[in-house]
């Protein structure tokens, strides 16, 4: 069985999306910016179903990396509606998706491998979907801000990866407002920095 880990792009004053977010303005207001890094890889490029992008910096092997490690996502509803309006029809996952909602719907498959399952159960019983899905694999907790939340103060993250860009957003979701921060410890695992991003890499510990 493989780990649970966060892996998140988000600002220096701590916010993963601007203000006034939705399926027509994705991440809100500057919020794209966050993840200029990704687009100049090859990896993420080509993860895209796209050409271009850099394949020998250290940015482009951390991109690949994260996305051969993981069997399976989550992610929340309101993620899913920003990009079920901007996603190419081969959809950027090509793996499994477990989608938090409280509106079930038939599960909806896209080109590449992608089959997103809206399930209605607790964050614990998605994980375990998501777990069968991913099988050796590992499973990506994607976000929003309150899934990943969610997840953290129910114990159930392993490691937190945040790509911390150089930039303020000043307003929009803050990933840490509501952690429970006192019930876990985090470790230092590596810390790698490019010209355009920090890799901040952690081990999550119950305290």
């Amino acid at each position: 069985m493989g780990n649970v880990f966060v892996s998140v792009g988000m600002s220096l004053d701590g916010f993963l999306a601007g203000p006034n977010g939705g399926p027509k303005n994705p991440l809100g207001d500057g919020g794209v910016a966050i993840h200029q890094w990704a687009f100049q890889t090859r990896a993420f490029m080509e993860h895209l179903g796209m050409e271009g992008g850099d394949s020998l910096s250290r940015d482009n092997e951390i991109a690949q990396h994260t996305f051969e490690r993981t069997g399976a996502y989550i992610l929340g509803r309101r993620m899913f509606d920003e990009g079920e309006y901007n996603w190419p029809e081969n959809a950027p996952f090509h793996a499994p998706v477990i989608v938090l909602t409280n509106s079930p719907r038939i599960p909806w498959e896209r080109k590449g491998g992608t089959t997103f399952y809206f399930a209605s159960d607790t964050v614990e019983a998605a994980l375990e979907k998501a777990r069968k899905a991913a099988g050796n694999k590992d499973v990506r907790i994607s976000g929003g801000a309150s899934v990943i939340q969610q997840y953290f103060n129910a114990g159930l993250v392993d490691e937190l990866d945040i790509q911390l860009a150089p930039m303020f957003l000043g307003k929009g979701t803050r990933l840490f407002d509501h952690m429970e921060t006192l019930k876990a410890k985090l470790e230092i695992v590596e810390v790698i920095n490019s010209p355009i991003i920090t890799h901040l890499k952690y081990k999550i510990a119950p305290v």
